[in-house]
């Protein structure tokens, strides 16, 4: 039946709205018709502008010349987007967000949109949900309170009958959900996830996967749905489904365990094979290729998912070894995405427990990678090979003329992990020929290389040297190649390996050094290979004699290569080196303690006295030299060939080899104290641990004139500071951490040698200022009783003294001095501790720099209500020369009657 005559009022629209009644027709859409016909009748005036389109502004931003210029038409633009947003029905919201989501982009706040991104989500239209929902995926996150107002729209739009609005809906949870979010939806999910429906099962799949990596605890909740997953055609429901298993595998042991028992071993991974399989056999599917290869991700998805399933399982691995083998063969390897599953195929091969052939194939496979003109490819080669070397070393080593080869490459990531695997590769029976190939890349490094690459090379030739000569000879050449690159504990190492080898290794290191050290002195590059100088000068110095001596003319001076450039040098002409060594401005004062140490004990190992002569003139002129340490130095040398000329001898004998297992690092042996003292009893241990619950355990009393710098470092001490200083105690001897500078030129000092450094403590104080008398009986002195005093702590020159003096009451007055005879100490500090029930109050210490001569003194108050026998833990610390050293002890023989 026709109505002519609501034909004619139909008509009057524009075609493009002459619409007849639909049911679907509602309030926004008559909304929306009646807003455009306005807009095209109403005048000019009265209606807003036209928006600018989203391309004009793009190009408009485009065609800004200045960054200031591009924030002006942008802050025009968001100017107008708000006006247009205060409009309760907008026209052109939909385009607004479109451009205010540009605006987001090129990083310029657009926080002001996100309450019209949810009325576009509300919006019935699919366009305006499209724009909505992308907006809020930009703008919003659970961080933000108006997230929450989404969640109702959400489960709408979830059980929208329009599969589009489905997956924009399940795109957006996955992409926003909070914990709470996910919870509260993620039943709609589940149910998604069994839709029959393929569009919206794969969207459902991967939303259920960002919810679990939210919340894992909604893990169980999917297992039930994840099983049909597999069972379909859909190549989009397989690879999610595969990836949703995947996540779930990875991070539930429980949930493996479950895949592989309760769905039946038998069941998964072979499912997993046949759809492989099918992938590899399958023919050519336009809708699937990729290059030749039948749809490379789902493959790669489903290698990784059985590398999963295989790990520590041998018959689930027993399973997929056939495919496994199969898909490394029959890929094809021309094409970028042929390399991607085989990479993915040798992971998953050296995962599993495969079989000793497959993983044979897979080195094979990584071998041919190395040799792929792709960087990118030579480099995850290298990488897996690293991984894999220890698992089957010696199908790696079959590469290894191929992965020395990488050393040269132009790209340093390549040549790094190619110097990595190098080493790993070493062993007993390649060492010469690997040593060779790596002291080559050592010398053509760069500078980044050199300190890890000789750090290398000096641990694997000390574990696979063929012989003594072969191991000193390669210590040599990495001096010689690494420069100053080298680290200082290959310094240290190397001097120890010399002193504890046989005296004709000792004369052939002297003799290689010296052909080294001279021909660095010569050419002038002695600047650039220091720690080469210091080593040299320490060999030269304990063992010149047999430098210069005709009775090691016996001794071959071949090295490994064959090359004997050995000139046996005069006592003169080794001086007249040193000499140009010690004048050269550019060693640093570190090389020069070595050089001038060396030079003195080489006057005890030349036999001419003109040579001693020569070389107590070069020493005399460091007695004024400008940096002190080495003025220090001469001084004190130079006493030895005058005053103490008979102790010269002695002091400068050759040194005992020293010990092959490197001692602990200075501060680890203070940190590490044991409480060995037989009078240690338990209940007095729990007195002194009682310190820690006291907040005036350990106190520098009242501070009122001390420096600021000074209060800092007391307000500041730690527990574990606390825990130290109550430890227990180490009474053996120890070596000051700054030995005397006549001794040694670095702190190697071995145990041996601390006597002598205990006989040179003050030995070059000047007669002028008398020493206070140190009787044998401990140092003690009780002068009619009124005074009692004790040196406490006496090493490297450092001497400190406690007097006690008793005061009125059961409280007695502490006097702490400390005097240093050879080194100015800074940052001194005097911390004490006493038992729990004995108050301390320290004053403000005289000083906090200690001059040599000079003295520093801290006084202690102690009230003692009880009258116990007092104990006192002390612990001093200073730095010299920027070196911290730090000392500790305890006083527990205080006079009975002191606070009686």
């Amino acid at each position: 039946m026709a109505y002519p005559m609501y034909e004619v009022d139909w008509s009057v629209l524009p075609p493009e709205q002459n619409r007849r009644f639909n049911p679907a027709f509602n309030i926004a859409t008559i909304k929306q018709v009646v807003n455009e016909a306005i807009e095209r009748v109403a005048p000019v005036s009265v209606r807003m502008p036209t928006p600018t389109r989203l391309r004009d502004l793009i190009r408009q931003i485009r065609a800004a010349r200045t960054a200031a210029e591009e924030r002006s038409v942008v802050n025009k633009e968001c100017a107008y987007i708000r006006s247009t947003f205060r409009e309760e029905d907008s026209v052109w919201r939909c385009r607004n967000i479109a451009k205010l989501l540009y605006i987001h982009m090129l990083g310029y706040p657009a926080h002001f949109g996100q309450l019209e991104c949810l009325k576009l989500i509300a919006s019935p239209r699919f366009t305006d949900k499209r724009v909505g929902y992308l907006g809020a995926m930009l703008l919003l996150d659970e961080r933000q309170d108006v997230h929450l107002l989404i969640t109702n729209c959400l489960k709408n739009d979830l059980n929208s009958n329009t599969q589009f609005v489905v997956g924009l809906a399940l795109c957006t949870l996955g992409a926003i959900a909070s914990p709470e979010m996910a919870r509260d939806l993620a039943s709609e999910v589940e149910r998604l996830i069994k839709s029959p429906n393929a569009y919206i099962k794969k969207k459902a799949a991967l939303c259920a996967f960002r919810i679990i990596r939210r919340v894992p605890d909604l893990m169980e909740m999917f297992l039930p749905a994840t099983r049909s997953l597999l069972t379909e055609k859909n190549h989009g429901v397989l690879i999610t489904g595969v990836t949703l298993i995947t996540e779930m595998c990875e991070n539930s042991p429980d949930t493996l365990n479950h895949f592989k028992k309760e769905s039946g071993q038998r069941e998964i991974v072979p499912n997993l094979v046949r759809i492989l399989k099918n992938l590899i056999l399958a023919g050519y599917s336009p809708e699937h290729d990729v290059s030749g290869v039948s749809d490379p991700f789902l493959q790669v998805k489903i290698l990784r998912l059985l590398r999963i399933l295989g790990k520590n399982d041998a018959e689930a691995s027993e399973a997929m070894n056939d495919i496994l083998a199969q898909v490394a063969t029959n890929t094809e390897t021309s094409k970028n995405v042929g390399n991607t599953i085989l990479y993915e195929t040798v992971l998953s091969i050296m995962d599993i427990k495969s079989e000793s052939s497959l993983r044979v194939l897979a080195v094979n496979i990584l071998g041919r990678f190395l040799l792929n003109n792709d960087k990118n490819i030579r480099y995850v080669a290298l990488n897996t090979l690293l991984r894999t070397v220890h698992v089957d070393t010696s199908a790696v080593q079959r590469h290894r003329t191929t992965i020395l080869e990488c050393l040269k490459d132009p790209d340093i990531s390549i040549r790094r992990r190619a110097m990595e695997l190098s080493f790993a590769l070493v062993n007993g029976q390649n060492i010469r020929g690997m040593m060779k190939e790596l002291l080559a890349f050592l010398e053509r490094s760069d500078a980044e290389f050199k300190a890890h690459c000789s750090s290398a090379v000096v641990l694997a030739a000390e574990r696979y040297a063929p012989s003594d000569k072969w191991h000193l000879d390669t210590l040599f050449k990495v001096l010689l190649k690494a420069g100053n690159y080298l680290r200082d504990d290959t310094v240290s190492s190397t001097i120890q390996i010399i002193s504890s080898a046989a005296t004709e290794r000792q004369a052939y290191g002297a003799m290689r050094l010296w052909t080294s050290l001279e021909q660095s002195a010569v050419s002038g590059l002695a600047t650039e290979k220091q720690p080469l100088i210091q080593v040299a000068a320490w060999t030269i110095g304990e063992y010149g004699d047999l430098l210069v001596s005709e009775a090691s003319s016996a001794i071959s001076m071949v090295d490994e290569d064959g090359v004997d450039d050995f000139v046996r040098p005069t006592e003169e002409y080794v001086i007249d080196i040193y000499q140009k060594l010690l004048w050269s401005t550019q060693l640093s004062i570190s090389t020069k303690e070595f050089l001038l140490l060396s030079l003195a004990k080489l006057s005890t190992r030349f036999t001419t006295q003109a040579s001693q002569e020569k070389i107590r003139v070069i020493i005399d002129t460091f007695g004024s030299h400008i940096h002190i340490e080495l003025q220090q130095r001469g001084v004190e040398l130079s006493q030895l060939f005058r005053q103490y000329g008979h102790l010269r001898p002695a002091l400068l004998e050759r040194m005992p080899a020293m010990e092959p297992v490197a001692a602990p690092h200075r501060d680890e042996q203070e940190l590490d104290l044991s409480d060995t003292s037989p009078d240690h009893t338990k209940p007095d241990q729990d007195a002194l641990l009682d310190l820690i619950n006291g907040s005036d355990s350990l106190t520098n009393g009242d501070v009122e004139h001390q420096p600021e710098q000074i209060a800092t470092t007391n307000n500041n001490t730690s527990s574990n500071d606390i825990l130290d200083l109550l430890s227990g105690l180490d009474l053996t001897p120890s070596v000051p951490a700054a030995a005397p500078a006549v001794l040694l030129a670095n702190n190697n000092v071995e145990p041996s040698a601390a006597p002598a450094a205990l006989l040179l403590d003050g030995l070059f104080a000047p007669p002028a200022t008398p020493q206070p008398p140190h009787p044998a009986d401990a140092n003690e002195r009780n002068a009619a009783g009124a005074e009692w005093e004790r040196a406490v702590l006496e090493r490297g020159g450092v001497r400190v003294c406690v007097s006690a003096r008793r005061a009125a009451g059961a409280a007695a007055t502490l006097t702490a001095r400390a005097t240093s005879q050879l080194h100015t100490l800074t940052d001194f500090l005097f911390q004490a501790a006493v038992p729990k029930k004995i108050q301390l109050d320290m004053m403000s210490p005289s000083g906090t720099t200690l001059s040599p001569q000079g003295e520093i003194t801290q006084v202690l108050k102690v009230t003692n209500p009880t009258k116990t026998p007092l104990r006192l833990r002390i612990r001093v610390s200073y730095n010299i020369d920027g070196t911290p050293v730090l000392e500790q002890t305890e006083i527990n023989n205080f006079p009975a009657d002191l606070f009686n």
